[in-house]
Parts: C-alpha cells; sequence; structure tokens
C-alpha cells in the first residue's frame, strides 16, 4: 500500500504490488463493513461481500460496484470521493446499499 501510496507515476507501480494493495483494501472493508448484501469487484484482482443487510446467495447481486484498481485505491486512501469516482464514471454501483461513502476511505 505504501509502494502505491509513495507513487508518483501509479502506471509504473508493479503489477504485483496493485494487485496485494487491492486484496488487503478489500479486506479491511469486508472487515470494516461486515455483511454480504454488497458485492464490490476490482477486476481482475479481486472481489468481496461487505455491509449489513439482506444477504446475496445466488446469481448476480442486486447491489454491485465496480470499479478499476486505481479507482478503488484513490477510494480507500481518501484521494478521492465516491461522489467524485461516480461523477467520472470509474465507478459504477448498482442498488440501494451500494454506496460506500460512509465506509471509506479505510486507510
Amino acid at each position: 500500500m505504501e509502494v502505491w501510496r509513495a507513487a508518483t507515476e501509479r502506471v509504473e507501480v508493479p503489477k504485483k504490488v496493485v494487485a496485494t494493495a487491492v486484496r488487503y483494501t478489500l479486506e479491511e472493508l469486508a472487515v470494516s463493513a461486515p455483511g454480504r448484501s454488497v458485492e464490490v469487484r476490482v477486476p481482475p484482482f479481486a472481489a468481496v461481500q461487505c455491509v449489513p443487510g439482506p444477504q446475496h446467495t445466488r446469481g448476480t447481486p442486486t447491489n454491485v460496484v465496480e470499479t478499476d484498481a486505481q479507482t478503488w485505491l484513490a477510494l480507500a486512501t481518501g484521494e478521492l470521493t465516491w461522489q467524485q469516482a461516480e461523477a467520472s464514471g470509474a465507478l459504477r454501483s448498482s442498488g440501494i446499499r451500494a454506496d460506500l461513502s460512509p465506509h471509506l476511505p479505510l486507510a
């Protein structure tokens, strides 16, 4: 995570470092907002279920958040707000529970 934060040109951060940071922050989200009502996807690195509420068990979840790794890490660290990410189109969410802004930033 620190390597990603310290990088001035984030596109140059090794993919392995980005993958580790994404997985770590998604795990932290699942711990800080336990539940299974929202699925957060950061392809191709990871996905978690989080946020209390009705549990999703089969098919496509009704509450989904999907974004790229750079956007997710910026959200997780507070460099980008939920509203900014949505407005830019870098973040896609659906469902009434899919707003994660109360749970971000993580670090």
